[in-house]
């Protein structure tokens, strides 16, 4: 069977006016591998590539770390940590902050809001068009964002799942650029080209599709685009052939039956969701399951 944790922030320090990042310190992201350590074997992604069937079938517990978005701080801290355990990961970057030096809509999202209140966003939202913001199932928001209070949540299930992409990004890029300068983020929030080299030479690097786009709420064509336009970035970057990929969200309505097979045309041979639960074989190898690492043991929501 196959246990995938994921990771997305790990930093030292989480202090901002209004909460919006989460993650884990190194010290925590050590601490957690060496008790995952006591319940199976770590293995890498082309161990999983090469013998997905043994592996997910196997009564053996194996055990995948992943980061998801390709942040710097994941190669300065996370990297490093998973060097002297001698562990491999995988970690899933979005080619549009290359390809288009842009930064990700998604972590526009998360800089503002650790300076700009939930009510002010929904404000914002309100005088471009109220209707976005009526009839919204808080019920379905807070089950999609768990570890969210409740304005928080509903504010990003409206940004992710009620606005079209183009007045999302309308909202937000005008804020951000407000507030920050949008290359000096660049720089500073995700991998470099010579991060991104040396993880794809070690067999760490994966896609995370092009723009970080919920892809089942995405037209056909436009979900081809987003799996195919990362994939052949990164392959022409590193030279390396890119075999898995993240879906952005990875819920029900991102992971579509259409996706996981446009992926699989595409040329991925694994594909991985944010649904919990253990890998035992009854699973499509392109949506496969990932529990958030506060899931699992040393999480912060862990139960015995």
């Amino acid at each position: 069977m196959l246990t995938v944790s994921n990771y997305h922030y790990i930093r030292e320090n989480y202090k901002t006016n209004y909460p919006s990042v989460f993650g884990v310190t190194p010290c925590q992201f050590k601490e957690q591998l060496l008790l995952l350590k006591n319940q199976g074997d770590f293995i890498s992604a082309n161990d999983l590539t090469n013998n997905a069937d043994i592996i997910i079938n196997s009564k053996e517990n194996f055990i995948l770390i992943t980061f998801d978005d390709g942040l710097k701080e994941q190669y300065d801290f996370g990297l490093s940590i998973l060097n002297s355990l001698n562990i491999p990961a995988l970690f899933f970057a979005n080619s549009i902050n290359y390809d288009q030096k842009k930064v990700s809509t998604v972590h526009k999202i998360h800089l503002l809001r650790s300076i700009i209140s939930s009510d002010d966003f929904l404000k914002s939202i309100s005088k471009i068009d109220t209707t976005k913001i009526n009839n919204i199932n808080t019920f379905k928001a807070k089950e999609i964002y768990i570890y969210d209070d409740e304005k928080s949540a509903v504010l990003k299930y409206i940004l992710n799942f009620r606005l079209t992409f183009s007045e999302q990004e309308k909202i937000i890029d005008s804020l951000f650029l407000a507030y920050y300068d949008e290359s000096a983020v660049l720089n500073s929030l995700y991998f470099n080209e010579l991060n991104i080299r040396e993880l794809a030479s070690i067999g760490f690097l994966g896609s995370h599709t092009h723009s970080h786009y919920p892809l089942g709420l995405l037209e056909s064509k436009d979900i081809i685009l987003e799996l195919q336009n990362s994939k052949i970035y990164f392959e022409k970057l590193t030279n390396t052939t890119i075999n898995t990929v993240a879906y952005p969200y990875g819920n029900k309505e991102s992971c579509t039956n259409e996706v996981a097979e446009i992926a699989k045309k595409v040329g991925y041979k694994i594909g991985f969701t944010t649904d919990r639960g253990v890998n035992k074989g009854n699973e499509n190898k392109l949506l496969l399951n990932r529990y958030d690492c506060n899931d699992l043991v040393g999480g912060k929501n862990y139960r015995i």
